[in-house]
């Protein structure tokens, strides 16, 4: 994965928890800087990215390893 600003893992938490603990974490970062998602589960999966691509952020790469952990790197916009 590239340059990673921030990490949070949210792999215990539940929809729609995942995407605000996403958002709170994107908050915080500039204009620019990257997220690094560890999530775990099909929904969080289809959400996290959707919703913040929605809300004008970036995904830069997304990836599941073999334990079903996954691994979403968000770079925020504007």
């Amino acid at each position: 994965m590239q340059d990673v600003t921030c990490e949070i893992d949210i792999t215990g938490d539940i929809c729609p928890m995942t995407f605000v603990r996403t958002r709170l974490a994107l908050d915080k970062l500039a204009p620019g800087e990257t997220l690094l998602v560890r999530l775990k589960g099909e929904e969080p999966l289809r959400n996290v990215p959707r919703t913040a691509t929605e809300q004008g952020h970036r995904i830069l790469a997304q990836e599941t390893d073999s334990s079903g952990i996954s691994m979403v790197l968000i770079r925020r916009g504007d």
